[in-house]
């Protein structure tokens, strides 16, 4: 056991914190395109998960991780401290510039929120494992800090039974859309050579 704990903090000590101008720009790239797709889910959750809503109040969360996924995915490509919450604020951020119906504040603060919840799961971690237990984890963490943070601002006053079916779903959507789905975006993106000046592409391609 401690044999473990001295590897895992020696590969700590290790990793390069220090962002490369790539980083910065591939992070801002991905950030970007989430947020086209922020938007065009923006135009179509409402009638996707209305029927969900009216069966189960709080199931429409179930659906919700399309937004969590900018953070997880970032996190994932940059191997960086700090990917996961960058590449989901610049994500919120355009969307907010594009006219995202909630404001322009409160879409750049749950971009900030839901980065948190994906980043600290990394930080856990140590930014040391990149493994897709440790992405749906992220994953989950992000949904958890939405179902948090839109509970405060969006539910106050909310039954128990509410909080608790939309807090699990969060979580749900948050681990399967969000985490799954990044896992495996960058595992399709690896193979195309995209990827190939970061560890996340070179590790995937070695594997395949």
């Amino acid at each position: 056991m401690q044999n473990t704990l001295i590897t895992t903090k020696a590969s700590f000590q290790r990793i390069n914190y220090r962002w490369r101008v790539v980083d910065i720009v591939v992070a801002s790239v991905l950030g970007v395109a989430a947020a086209l797709i922020f938007f065009g889910w923006n135009q179509l959750y409402a009638p996707v998960t209305a029927p969900f809503e009216a069966l189960l109040p709080g199931s429409q969360a179930l659906f919700y991780g399309v937004w969590l996924f900018a953070g997880v995915l970032g996190g994932l490509v940059i191997r960086k401290p700090g990917a996961a919450l960058y590449t989901e604020v610049v994500a919120a951020t355009v969307s907010a510039l594009l006219g995202a119906k909630w404001g322009g504040f409160l879409t750049i603060e749950a971009g900030l929120v839901q980065g948190l919840g994906a980043e600290l799961v990394f930080l856990i971690f140590l930014y040391s494992s990149w493994k897709l237990g440790v992405a749906i984890l992220a994953g989950a963490g992000a949904g958890l800090a939405m179902a948090i943070n839109d509970l405060v601002l969006w539910y106050p006053g909310a039954d128990t039974a509410f909080q608790a079916i939309y807090t699990v779903s969060a979580i749900i959507s948050g681990a399967v859309i969000a985490g799954l789905g990044s896992w495996l975006i960058v595992r399709a993106l690896a193979k195309t050579g995209v990827l190939s000046r970061f560890a996340s592409g070179r590790v995937q391609t070695a594997r395949a």
